[in-house]
């Protein structure tokens, strides 16, 4: 059941992650940065987060601070991010346990202004695909009303293969356009075999191109904000204008 915000259609990508904590974030961040850096206006989104902290200006969560730093942006917070709760769970249980419900018509009233002041907008989800926003919809219904390419974002080690190809297979159902996968945190120095060949296998079992291999970079840090030392170079040989496009 389609949610029908009647969203403008704007070049952009929508990143996603095959669970909560594998760095969707960084990467989205890190990808606005780079088409800063080559000319384009972009808008950074997260329409929805969880976890957040009070201060005197409302409730604020450390990733959407960490996407308006990435981008330059001089919007509010509560633009970037217009649904915001304490709690950190899934919406679902966020919204009963802090109120209000999630309103879909300011998520769409803030995306619409971000749309007006940028060439391609970057919007980051919150947890995996399927994570439960309320009992009729859940985050691929959401991403459905952007109707944005989707970059995957995955963890290296064991377990993502499974995870992953799962997260493409729901993400073709709802017939949206991937962009690719983003494979984050490897750590050359201490890999397994399977850490080793899980792009491989996962690009061959599904046909997704595997548009990056992230290093673990000790030097991340989502609240200073920092983007560390290699993760900028790690994604700057990815075409993010061209996959950006609808």
């Amino acid at each position: 059941m389609p949610i029908n915000l009647n969203l403008p259609k704007k070049a952009g990508l929508f990143i996603t992650g095959t669970d909560t904590g594998v760095g969707k974030t960084l990467i989205a961040g890190a990808v606005a940065e780079i088409l800063i850096e080559q000319g384009a206006k972009v808008g950074v989104f997260k329409p929805i987060a969880t976890g957040c902290r009070r201060t005197w200006d409302g409730l604020i969560s450390y990733d959407t601070e960490f996407l308006a730093h990435c981008a330059n942006s001089e919007l509010p917070l509560s633009t970037i991010t217009p649904v915001s709760y304490p709690t950190p769970a899934a919406p679902i249980v966020s919204a009963v346990c802090d109120g209000p419900p999630i309103d879909f018509d300011k998520i769409a009233a803030a995306y619409k202004q971000i749309c007006q002041s940028c060439d391609i907008v970057i919007v980051e989800g919150i947890g995996g695909v399927r994570v439960p926003l309320t009992a009729e919809f859940d985050l691929l219904d959401l991403a459905v009303e952007f109707a944005l390419p989707v970059v995957i974002v995955a963890r290296p080690n064991l377990g993502t293969i499974n995870h992953t190809l799962m997260t493409i297979d729901c993400i073709r159902a709802a017939k949206l356009k991937i962009a690719g996968i983003i494979i984050n945190g490897f750590n050359a120095t201490e890999s397994t075999v399977a850490e080793e060949t899980a792009a491989e296998v996962i690009a061959r079992c599904s046909g997704v191109n595997i548009l990056a291999e992230v290093p673990f970079d000790e030097a991340v840090n989502i609240e200073e904000p920092n983007l560390g030392e290699f993760v900028i170079d790690s994604l700057t040989d990815c075409d993010w204008q061209k996959s950006a496009q609808l």
